[in-house]
């Protein structure tokens, strides 16, 4: 006995709402999937930069690039090199940059090095606290002399922290912003990097140096364990869901597309 046109129509409707949701989960497992890999391929790139990046801290120091050099200068060949440089402090160009460190709050002290050549390189000399912001209450740790600085070559930090943004009229800084403490500062010929003094001690115990922190987060595994997980189970799901159709037919029904 054949269907009514009506149950006909009714159940095409339902077999073709039953694909465009098979389909649905097929396309969202295949997205799930997608970003797995690509979390897979970000932990292979976040090794890698790991790698590198420890490579570079415990190598020999080498000399900072030279201006001929600076436009070849970028994060992924030079960020945490070791290097060094030999010039004059500029002490009377100092900027303090606000600082949250083991030590407690306080300021990194950026000074320019002036070089043979005319050039400057920017160097964060190292944490001052609160109490010693003023260059008069640290007289013994600003050297007149030519130094040699040894420490990580840093890339410039434009515009400011996440929360707040650095106030040139203010002169209130809250990142290491190369090119605007140079203008501020009157300091020309400036390098596009800066340097992280290491720990070698100053006089007067003040700035200190080597305060780095390197770290990189690395939760990529996780994520693409969550991400393959989440596609295997909306494969599942599907898997389930046309299985019960099947089963709730019984071995007497006939299949829905034959009268």
């Amino acid at each position: 006995m054949s269907e009514a046109p009506s149950e006909k129509s009714e159940r095409r409707r339902y077999q073709v709402k039953r694909a465009i949701f098979a389909v649905c989960l097929i396309l969202l497992a295949a997205a799930l999937a997608t970003l797995g890999t690509w979390q897979v391929q970000r932990l292979a790139w976040k090794r890698d930069l790991i790698a590198r990046v420890d490579q570079r801290v415990h190598a020999a120091p080498v000399p900072a690039s030279g201006s001929a050099d600076w436009n070849n200068v970028n994060a992924a060949n030079d960020e945490y090199r070791r290097v060094t440089a030999v010039g004059i402090l500029a002490n009377d160009k100092e900027t303090l940059v606000f600082a949250s460190t083991a030590l407690g709050p306080g300021y990194w002290v950026m000074t320019p090095l002036r070089l043979a050549d005319g050039t400057s390189i920017l160097v964060n000399r190292g944490f001052v606290p609160t109490d010693r912001r003023d260059p008069a209450s640290r007289r013994e740790g600003q050297p007149s002399g030519a130094v040699e600085i040894t420490g990580l070559m840093r890339m410039t930090e434009p515009k400011g922290s996440l929360l707040q943004s650095n106030n040139l009229a203010a002169d209130r800084w809250y990142s290491r912003d190369v090119a605007a403490i140079a203008e501020k500062r009157g300091v020309s010929a400036v390098a596009p990097f800066f340097i992280d003094a290491d720990a070698a001690p100053n006089p007067g115990a003040l700035p200190v140096g080597g305060l780095t922190i390197i770290h990189f987060p690395n939760n990529h595994l996780v994520y693409a364990i969550t991400w393959y997980g989440l596609a295997a189970m909306v494969l599942i799901l599907l898997v389930f869901i046309l299985r019960s159709e099947r089963g709730s037919r019984g071995p007497g029904e006939r299949s829905p597309n034959r009268l």
